[in-house]
């Protein structure tokens, strides 16, 4: 922690303490926890805007709620900093998201204040749908479960399915919408246009606050008066709005919006709303990054900005873009428009991460050709099949671990019908902070095992261009794309397009005693591996496969003929993925060479910093030099 915290939040361990203060101290604890906030994320990253959006609802839940006997389910899990440092992790807090820290992100294994593990959007309803029925079945009558839910989560189709089935069960759930207008990014798409409609109206909202105010509290009048005041405010919705409400055409009861920032009375709400039974939405309007001016205006900035000036909110960059290589997100957004410039059926489209992939360098460029579906990655792969089946060439830009929910699509929607859709996959391999929900190491091993599927990954940012500019020449079918999170290694990357042959690998260095086989950016640590080893006396050689599917049999067939020990090096999951396929070939085709795998091993990978994460695996430099001066030094 870099300064001493508030003297009320210094005296909260747990929301036991919490609840022991008098209502009208709340206020001083959420000023307490936002100055909290900005001291320590200033100099410890992480999610910034996000936290100070939900610092009053945060107090709210932990002073109205008997947590952790009432169960909390932050979607997304990102907005919960003011959740942890209320439920016993203040002095804890500066190692947040650091390695054999604490989780940027709700984890179970934590805390028993966090009811559910949350790392990736639109999963909390359906969870906390299945905890109340859970809770029911119990017969444990007076717990609780309330989901938190962002409105641009709201936009995820698994949303929508709990959102369908709450009535079914009846469960008595509180779904509390934070909506804020924003994700990481401005929220997209009908549902956010439908809650800014609503949060906009003023007759509707005026004349709900004066009923609300005539009345006083719901839980004084007894079940008719209930009845009749549901009655009236539907009606009223529906009048004033012009339309029915979206929640209560499904059954569950909507109370709002109401001001997110106003802790008093958003525990007055909440304490009425404990006592209506049944499944129901809260509305909450909040201002992501609230209290901090530089954050409420550069919304998307701020999300996650990294190292700030807490007074003045300059950004801390210590690197010299003049001198700095930009990120492979820029090369792929630079290149995309590049392509699109000469190909006009080329279209992008991104589920909810324009920014964060670069790809609102081509919204800006040609807006009519880029599409932001919102976070729903799903609809994202079946949206760009339906264009490619038209003859379109969609580029599909997205995060490795968000492009496994749609697996079912890549599969159905896009292999079978063998369509030319290109997956841009960002964020490959070990992505360092964000830990075991945001690593990007299960592509691989999830895409080669589908017919029709090219599965390729650029050593560099040139090959990336290229590679980008292979795909979307005729007849290339699904084809995959993986590159990192992180800078590229060079400034002078706008090189001239050359295709690449599908399937065909390439020769780094020559050697005798042992060749290093490796797919993707991951080479560049193996060719410096390669380096040290040469320097040392060894005589290694190194090779860049390019594509895990189709593997260069010819390339294989000559290494393995000449090399009795090979080492394989990936930064993705050994099961299933590059090695193992380097396996297969080599017992299809009857070889008895000596292999040796690095990639990530069968657990899941904490956060830490990248070349921590890539040291824990052994697939940096240091560990690639020991496992090939290892095998080289073994008897076969």
């Amino acid at each position: 922690m870099t300064e001493k915290t508030g003297n009320l939040l210094n005296k909260i361990n747990d929301p036991s303490d919490l609840r022991k203060l008098q209502i009208n101290e709340l206020p001083e604890v959420c000023k307490d926890l936002r100055e909290f906030l900005i001291n320590e994320l200033s100099c410890n990253p992480g999610h910034f805007g996000a936290s100070l959006g939900v610092v009053e609802l945060t107090v709210a839940l932990h002073y109205v709620y008997n947590t952790p006997y009432d169960l909390l389910v932050w979607d997304v899990g990102h907005q919960a900093y003011s959740h942890k440092i209320l439920t016993g992790r203040r002095d804890l807090f500066c190692t947040n998201r650091k390695f054999k820290g604490i989780s940027g992100f709700p984890r179970p294994s934590e805390s028993i204040y966090d009811s559910f593990g949350t790392g990736h959007a639109s999963t909390s309803i359906s969870a906390a749908l299945g905890m109340a029925t859970a809770v029911s079945l119990k017969g444990e009558k007076e717990r609780k479960v309330i989901a938190i839910i962002g409105d641009g989560a709201m936009t995820g189709g698994l949303a929508f399915e709990g959102l369908n089935n709450a009535e079914v069960h009846n469960s008595n759930i509180l779904i509390i919408l934070n909506d804020n207008n924003m994700s990481i990014d401005p929220a997209t798409g009908g549902i956010s246009n439908y809650l800014l409609k609503i949060s906009k109206s003023k007759p509707y909202n005026k004349l709900k606050q004066d009923i609300w105010d005539g009345l006083g509290k719901l839980n004084g009048f007894g079940p008719r008066a209930r009845r009749l005041v549901q009655k009236t405010q539907r009606a009223m919705k529906s009048v004033l709005l012009k339309n029915s409400n979206l929640f209560e055409s499904l059954g569950i009861r909507y109370f709002g919006p109401v001001d997110g920032h106003n802790v008093t009375y958003l525990t007055e709400v909440l304490r009425d709303l404990q006592n209506i039974p049944g499944p129901k939405i809260l509305h909450v309007i909040t201002v992501k990054g609230k209290g901090f001016k530089q954050a409420e205006i550069n919304q998307t900035i701020f999300h996650a900005p990294g190292k700030f000036d807490k007074i003045t909110g300059e950004i801390l960059n210590t690197k010299n873009p003049s001198i700095t290589p930009p990120k492979f997100q820029y090369v792929f957004g630079e290149t995309l428009v590049e392509l699109a410039l000469k190909n006009d059926k080329i279209v992008g489209v991104t589920p909810a991460m324009p920014s964060g992939s670069s790809l609102d360098i081509m919204m800006k460029e040609m807006p009519e050709r880029a599409f932001d579906v919102g976070i729903a990655e799903e609809h994202a792969v079946t949206f760009s099949a339906g264009m490619a089946i038209q003859g379109l060439t969609p580029f599909c830009v997205v995060y490795s671990t968000f492009l496994q929910r749609s697996y079912d699509q890549i599969i159905h929607d896009v292999a079978i019908q063998n369509l030319n859709v290109v997956f841009c996959i960002d964020r490959a391999g070990v992505v360092g902070h964000d830990g075991a929900t945001h690593q990007g190491v299960f592509d691989i091993a999830y895409l080669r095992s589908i017919p029709n599927m090219t599965v390729s990954a650029p050593m560099d940012a040139v090959d990336l261009r290229n590679l980008m500019y292979t795909a979307q020449l005729p007849d290339k079918g699904p084809f995959s794309i993986r590159y990192p999170r992180g800078h590229i290694n060079c400034m002078d990357w706008k090189k001239p397009f050359k295709e690449i042959t599908v399937g065909k690998g390439r020769i780094i260095s020559e050697g005798n005693d042992l060749a290093i086989l490796s797919i993707g950016t991951i080479g560049q640590e193996a060719k410096k591996a390669v380096k040290d080893l040469q320097n040392k006396g060894f005589s290694v050689a190194h090779y860049d496969m390019r594509f895990i599917k189709p593997l260069d049999k010819n390339l294989l067939n000559d290494i393995l003929k000449k090399f009795d020990k090979i080492i394989t090096v990936e930064d993705g999951v050994l099961q299933g993925g590059f090695g193992s396929a380097i396996l297969e070939f080599i017992n299809e085709n009857n070889f008895k060479n000596n292999i040796v795998r690095l990639g990530i091993p069968d657990y899941f990978l904490e956060q830490g910093e990248q070349k921590e994460q890539m040291e824990l695996c052994g697939i940096d430099e240091k560990g690639i030099y020991h496992a090939a001066e290892k095998l080289m030094k073994s008897k076969l």
